[in-house]
Order: C-alpha cells, then sequence, then structure tokens
C-alpha cells in the first residue's frame, strides 16, 4: 500500500530548520529567536508558508546602527532557509569577519557540515574553542563528521567517551538509524526529546513521528519505514545520511515517486546537481503534476545555470498551486532576469511588491526592474509609497533616491540618499549612489 499523505507533503518542510544543530542557541546575539515556533511542529503539516513568511518578517527591520554582524547571520539565515548553503556560508563567513563570535562560527560550521567541507569545518570548531564553545556543541559536530564520511567506529568511541547530554544520545540515536537499529533510536530519541536542549528536542521529536506514522500501517513494508525516516532525516539537516538510506529504497522499488522526491531534494541541497536532475526527473516522469517535483526541477535546472528549464518549471509549479507561491515568484523573477525576459521578471516582482506583507527588499527588487524597462511613473508611485509606509527605514529613502536619479533629478535624488544616510549612516548602497551623483561628502 501507498504510505499516508504525510510522505507527500510538501518536502520544503526540510528547509525550514534554520542552519542547523543549534538554532536556538545561536539566536542569543538577537535576542528570541525568530523560528522558536518551530517547537510546535504538527505531523503530517505544511509548515514551509508560515515558517518562511515569518523569518521574512523577523524581529524588529534591519534599520540605522544595526550591527553588521547580524545583518549577515539574518541573511545568511535565510538562504538556509531555501537550503541554499553556499551562499548562507558567504553571509556566515562575513558575519564573523564582522566580529559576530560564537554565534556566526556556529553557523559558519553548520554551513560547512552541509556542504561537506571537513577540513573548513574542523578549523572552524577549533575557533569556537577558543571562543568557548560547549564541549557538548563541539561533540556533536565531530561525531557527526564521522557520520557523515562512515567512520562509525570512531564515531562510537567518541560517544562512548562523552559524559550524558542531549547531543550525545542524538548522536546516538542517528548512529542507530544508520544501523538499521530502530529499537536503540526511539530509545536514545525518548531521552534526546526529554533533555535541555530545544533545538534537538524538536528534531528528536521530528524523528519520532517517523516512527509513529509508520506504526500506523503495521501491514507496511519496510522501505515505507526507511522513506519515512529519509524524509526526516532530510526535514533535520541530515541529508548525508538519509542519501544512503533512499538509495536502497529506490533500488527495491524503482516506481516509488515519493522517495525520487526526498532524494531529488537531499541531492539538490548537497548541491549533487546533476543526481538531482536524474532522481527528479524520474519521480516527474512517475508524477508530472505535482507542483513540488516542478518546483525543485526549477530550482535544480537554476542550479545547472539553465534559466530556461528553470522559468518553465517553476512556471508549473506556480500554476499548480505551489505553496508559498511568494517563494516560487521570486525564483522566476531571477531566473526571468538571467535569461533577459525582463517583462515576466517584473510581472513576478509586481506581485511580490503589492502583496500582504511585502517588505522592502521585495519593493526595491520591483523598482529596480521597473527603472530598467524605463516605467518611471510605475516606480516612483511605489518608491513614494515605500517612503510612507516605512518612513523611518533608510532604505525606504535609497529606493526613492534611484527612481529619482534614473529621472535625472540629481537634486532631489541627493537629498533621498542624503536622509537615507541620516537614518543609517553605514549603508553603502547610499553612499555610492551619492558619488555616482558627484555630491560626496
Amino acid at each position: 500500500m501507498r504510505l499516508s499523505p504525510r510522505i507527500v507533503v510538501p518536502l520544503l518542510a526540510a528547509l525550514l530548520v534554520v542552519a542547523g544543530l543549534f538554532t536556538y542557541f545561536w539566536f542569543e546575539l538577537h535576542g528570541a529567536a525568530y523560528l522558536a515556533n518551530q517547537s510546535a511542529h504538527q505531523p503530517g503539516s505544511t509548515l514551509l508558508a508560515s515558517d518562511f513568511e515569518r523569518a521574512q518578517n523577523a524581529d524588529e527591520p534591519i534599520t540605522n546602527g544595526t550591527d553588521r554582524a547580524l545583518l549577515h547571520l539574518r541573511q545568511g539565515d535565510l538562504f538556509a532557509l531555501e537550503g541554499d548553503y553556499k551562499s548562507a556560508e558567504q553571509e556566515y563567513r562575513a558575519s564573523v569577519d564582522a566580529q559576530g563570535g560564537l554565534p556566526a562560527l556556529k553557523k559558519l560550521a553548520e554551513a560547512q557540515l552541509q556542504r561537506r567541507e571537513m577540513d573548513a569545518l574542523r578549523s572552524t570548531l577549533d575557533q569556537m574553542k577558543s571562543n568557548g564553545a560547549a564541549v557538548e556543541d563541539i561533540l556533536l559536530f565531530n561525531v557527526l563528521i564521522d557520520l557523515r564520511t562512515g567512520e562509525l567506529e570512531q564515531a562510537k568511541t567518541l560517544l562512548a567517551q562523552a559524559g550524558d547530554s542531549p547531543q550525545k544520545h542524538y548522536g546516538l540515536a542517528i548512529l542507530s538509524i544508520i544501523q538499521g537499529n530502530n529499537d536503540a533510536a526511539k530509545t536514545e530519541l525518548a531521552l534526546v526529546a526529554n533533555g535541555w536542549e530545544p533545538t534537538l528536542r524538536t528534531y528528536a521529536g521530528i524523528l519520532q513521528d517517523a516512527y509513529s506514522e509508520f506504526a500506523l500501517f503495521p501491514e507496511s513494508r519496510d522501505i515505507h519505514l526507511e522513506t519515512l525516516l529519509a524524509h526526516a532525516l532530510a526535514e533535520v539537516q541530515e541529508c548525508e545520511i538519509a542519501l544512503p538510506i533512499l538509495a536502497d529504497v529506490t533500488k527495491k522499488q524503482d516506481d516509488y515517486r515519493d522517495a525520487w522526491i526526498v532524494q531529488g531534494y537531499c541531492e539538490l541541497t548537497t548541491e549533487r546537481y546533476d543526481r538531482a536532475l536524474s532522481s527528479l526527473e524520474r519521480a516527474y516522469a512517475l508524477d508530472p503534476e505535482k507542483p513540488e517535483i516542478q518546483y525543485f526541477l526549477g530550482r535544480t535546472y537554476a542550479a545547472l545555470n539553465d534559466p530556461h528549464n528553470a522559468t518553465t518549471f517553476l512556471q508549473y509549479a506556480l500554476k499548480n498551486g505551489f505553496q508559498p507561491e511568494n517563494e516560487v515568484r521570486r525564483m522566476i523573477a531571477v531566473e526571468a532576469q538571467i535569461s533577459g525576459d525582463l517583462p515576466m521578471a517584473l510581472d513576478q516582482l509586481r506581485s511580490l511588491a503589492t502583496a500582504s506583507g511585502a517588505d522592502l527588499p521585495s519593493i526595491a527588487n520591483y523598482v529596480k526592474v521597473a527603472l530598467q524597462l524605463q516605467n518611471f511613473d510605475e516606480a516612483s508611485k511605489t518608491a513614494q509609497n515605500a517612503v510612507k509606509k516605512w518612513p523611518d527605514d533608510a532604505q525606504s529613502y535609497d529606493i526613492l533616491g534611484w527612481t529619482l536619479a534614473a529621472q535625472k533629478n540629481k537634486t532631489d535624488a541627493e537629498t533621498a540618499f542624503e536622509k537615507a544616510l541620516q537614518l543609517d549612516p553605514t549603508l553603502d548602497d547610499a553612499k555610492q549612489n551619492l558619488l555616482n551623483l558627484g555630491a560626496a561628502k
């Protein structure tokens, strides 16, 4: 029999766990974690839409005086939400360079772990130790390195020597899953779920849900449990562990659509793009109408620098009701710009800029393309509305300055850029625009 709908819920839930194993602790730099509501994970729910919107509107807007390290940290989190760990790593590195300290180092380590940059990760772990990282945190990173590189005996030794902690039990749970020892895995997950580390409690709950789901169908085959576990592992950022499990599933049952979807997603987010394309094409052949498959195919083509096919599949996904709609529209706009189809990009950006809860970055992207197409009235009206809505945000005046400068209104453009710099003296874009106008102070 087929699995319940939970398995086919959009795999974008895997994007929701922002940049790794210690997210809740790492947000101590900024106060409360803006994704703390993830602890309310419910099995069978589609989490991406609400959590992605929460992340986009997290906390207070970045305005004047905001620490550069925090700015890069938050931008990295948004890239991680999308599974773009290459860009996330760059932002976290910039946060480290801006004196972001241990929070930035931890997130950088997580991005490096996702990208299999083990030598760089070990160097980052040394920096974390120098900055006072908890022994338990270092332990779990080292265990995950060993598990991902096949050094199971070494991982066992590290865990056997470690003191009791949620990190130790989580490592033991992942090791047990790899070894197919599900009873031991459930025992260790129960200990993690009752432990003191909040992110690992959430992760344990996600993995426990896979076992609970399988228990509802005692007549199901073992490959159904393997696929449920692989899906859960993808959600907790353990695609490296999930992929060998999925390879076994698809070898046993070549027409298992859901396994091919999870496998394609994991190959995509771990930058195995050719393999992701093959897996997702197999899933598409089995179910050409499923918008999640179309979306991931679009992302894969984008990663392979094929904007034509990327926009084609992304448009299919949009037409078939992919959620969150804003995310697929944003990607269509990016790929349309790459391929030179600015009218298509403008249509998508207009929808994003006029949507309920639209933010300044969305409006900025819309105005830039409108100006490229010389839609000056449209751009000016949007920029003026942004200033009215966000009168204390430097970026709104920066956007207004662009529109005025594009229309050769140098005096008013200078005034707008100067106002932006009054609100945020660190806004590099406004500084550069003033220089371009020949108005450097």
